[in-house]
């Protein structure tokens, strides 16, 4: 399956498709619709409906379909009612005037005092043919289906972007992590024979300040021991070992795909006390190197996370 990103867009119109004789949308053409869906990331799906109140009841069906599809982000979705590519008025046909004046007369049949209708208000009236509730329903629910393909592909689009980069950086933490495997029995034996060395110069002096003889045995056994507690102290074996584990995890994550972004934001946050642990440990300037490049690769590969259904 594939990884999809949270970020998106999409934008689908539905036109008005009967043209006059002069190759322009009729006046008498229906009015079309137009949808803009747009996503980012969150920790949960949160869904935003920006409506015209002649839409407004379409949006329960919206909210379902999109919950059927989504499963996290910040989704917004847009819609309108286009009008006709005329912004002047529609010239009234013969049969709109006449029934025009066949309601007025009804009107004032039984409200004599009412005042006659203005040519603004016929003008107004037969203006533009309103659309039915149920035809602009269906209509927007099967725009809203081909815009979520649409933001659909997008997000899948930008989710392998999204992997290819974190298999990327998944690459360079493990050269990072193999050129500090050498690293570990060398400055696991320099600190023990430091010790030693240490350790054999403070008995020396205590013997020469006391003239108390400690056997060399003696002092050898407790400086062994001592190192041998320090060197395990700075050992970082074990975190190189369960980062690597994490690094595999996260492989298998992306290549599995579908809805591994909270699974992933937990490992990353893994790698990096494994980073830290690391860093503290140090001893040397070349594991220290290592332990920075390592936490600035981690970061990197956080940001990307962050987008990630």
């Amino acid at each position: 399956m594939a990884v999809y990103s949270m970020t998106g867009y999409a934008s689908a119109q539905s036109g008005n498709l009967e043209n006059g004789p002069a190759g322009e949308p009729s006046r008498d053409a229906k009015p079309g619709l137009g949808l803009e869906i747009r996503s980012v990331n969150s920790r949960f799906l949160d869904l935003t409906f920006k409506l015209p109140d002649d839409l407004r009841g379409t949006e329960p069906a919206l909210r379902e379909l999109l919950i059927s599809r989504l499963k996290r982000g910040k989704v917004e979705v847009r819609a309108w009612v286009e009008g006709r590519a005329d912004t002047g008025p529609r010239a009234p046909s013969v049969a709109d005037i006449q029934k025009m004046v066949s309601l007025q007369d009804n009107v004032r049949a039984w409200l004599p005092n009412a005042a006659p209708l203005s040519v603004a208000e016929v003008l107004q009236l037969t203006g533009r043919p309103q659309s039915q509730p149920g035809e602009l329903h269906d209509g927007l629910i099967d725009l809203a289906k081909s815009g979520l393909e649409q933001l659909l592909t997008a997000r899948e689009r930008e989710g392998q972007r999204l992997a290819t980069m974190l298999l990327d950086h998944l690459k360079q933490l493990r050269t990072l992590a193999k050129d500090a495997q050498p690293l570990i029995p060398k400055l696991v034996e320099q600190q023990r024979q430091r010790f030693i060395d240490r350790w054999n110069e403070a008995l020396n002096a205590s013997a020469s300040a006391t003239g108390n003889a400690i056997t060399s045995d003696m002092a050898r056994d407790r400086a062994l021991t001592e190192a041998t507690a320090f060197a395990i102290r700075i050992d970082v074996a074990e975190e190189l070992t369960r980062l690597d584990s994490h690094l595999v995890e996260i492989e298998r994550l992306l290549k599995k795909g579908a809805e591994v972004g909270k699974r992933l934001d937990f490992l990353i946050q893994e790698l990096h006390r494994e980073a830290n642990t690391l860093g503290s440990k140090s001893s040397s300037l070349e594991l220290t190197r290592i332990s920075v490049d390592m936490k600035v690769l981690i970061e990197q590969m956080r940001e990307q996370v962050q987008n990630i259904e």
